[in-house]
């Protein structure tokens, strides 16, 4: 059986709980969360089935070495005692990647630059050549995270950051990231058992998000390519058997994804997305203004949308909120609606008072993603009816 070693996720704050709960159910052991990452274990297999499964983590990071350095002789002697040929041979290419925070380093591409010599210095010294930088393709992808006086070498087993999933070509003015949406789809409760609606779906992202998890299809299954591909010991063979057994656990869906948006583009690059992403058999889309629908399907309704913020659309904040509120409590009962702002003055414009609140970040803006509970008929009555059962 192969050797378990330690790994770590990264991703968006808020986060932490269920990427921490999709680990446990993908298999992981020794899970422990922290800020913006959860550490976990596992074999080479869970290594390609975290890349591939995962909805929630950003970076899946390979710890090799840990060490203290104090000054930049230290951290030179630290990477050099690495064996850095048992990842790289001198025809290779790398880059150097780094997190910082230190009072002894404060300077990241001094960090890099120090990091790339030392393995450079290695190679030299041993065979008379030397690997490359390469900061667009490398073949290896190297990560410095010095926390104070420790420093930790991993690599970097994703490449790109995992939320570019592979099937997103359009995008709109203010685009939602991906790993962004599906959790909070996971923070909402979403599971696929109730018809779902994005009323502003933009390019599609959430309505994809959505499909995905209802069908427990894997995240990155559309993703070109992994940073691990390019490993000396990558094992394509392996990484088939965990596609495949990923793919065997997918399910049948049976209530309807809808979008809406009020910009024909919009719904043209959506509709584009969701057919990149082999997804249109669960999804429809179609131009409309949210303030002039109503729901049309029986049942429990899931909403979750990402409304403009003002902050990058032009809007009239006060009118759109309060149009909001009143067109989710007079046309859509019987539904669970979540949406993000950041614009927190906003809320009290809706006239609703929500049942949850949950901090996030989208991009660098602290949001809230609130919950409205939108009940059948009066809320009295309902309290009313649950009682009598």
């Amino acid at each position: 059986m192969e050797n378990n070693f330690k790994m770590v996720a990264k991703t968006l704050f808020g986060f932490e709980e269920i990427l921490a709960k999709e680990l446990s159910q993908l298999g992981a052991q020794k899970i422990e969360m922290g800020t913006r990452v959860v550490n976990f274990v596992g074999d080479k297999g869970f290594m390609y089935k975290a890349n591939l499964a995962l909805r929630t983590a950003l970076k899946i990071l390979k710890p090799i070495k840990t060490f203290k350095a104090y000054n930049d002789k230290s951290l030179y002697e630290g990477i050099k005692k690495i064996e850095w040929s048992e990842y790289l041979t001198e025809y290779k290419t790398f880059v150097v990647e780094t997190t910082l925070h230190s009072e002894h380093f404060n300077h990241s591409q001094f960090v890099a630059l120090k990091t790339k010599d030392a393995i450079v210095d290695q190679f030299r010294e041993a065979t008379g050549k030397r690997p490359n930088i390469d900061k667009d393709f490398p073949d290896l992808r190297i990560h410095i995270h010095i926390d104070r006086d420790m420093v930790t070498v991993s690599l970097d087993t994703s490449g790109e950051s995992l939320h570019k999933r592979g099937y997103k070509t359009a995008t709109n003015i203010a685009p939602i990231n991906e790993v962004l949406a599906a959790g909070m789809l996971l923070l909402s409760g979403w599971d696929g058992s109730s018809h779902f609606l994005d009323p502003m779906c933009g390019s599609g992202t959430i309505l994809a998000e959505a499909a995905m998890i209802a069908c427990n299809i894997p995240a990155n299954i559309n993703r070109k390519e992994f940073a691990f591909e390019k490993w000396q010991d990558w094992d394509s063979e392996l990484f088939d058997k965990v596609l495949e057994s990923l793919l065997k656990k997918t399910r049948e869906f049976h209530y309807t994804i809808t979008g809406y948006d009020k910009a024909p583009s919009a719904v043209t690059k959506a509709k584009d997305n969701i057919r990149n992403a082999n997804l249109d058999g669960y999804i429809s889309i179609r131009q409309a203004n949210f303030f002039e629908t109503e729901k049309m399907t029986e049942g429990s309704l899931h909403m979750l949308f990402n409304p403009p913020y003002g902050e990058r659309l032009d809007i009239q904040m006060e009118r759109f909120y309060r149009e909001l509120g009143d067109t989710m409590k007079q046309k859509y009962p019987n539904t669970s609606a979540w949406f993000i702002t950041a614009n927190l003055d906003a809320l009290k414009f809706v006239g609703l008072k929500p049942s949850r609140k949950i901090k996030l970040f989208n991009g660098k803006l602290e949001a809230r993603l609130v919950k409205y509970e939108m009940y059948e008929g009066s809320k009295r009555t309902k309290f009313q009816t649950d009682t009598n059962n």
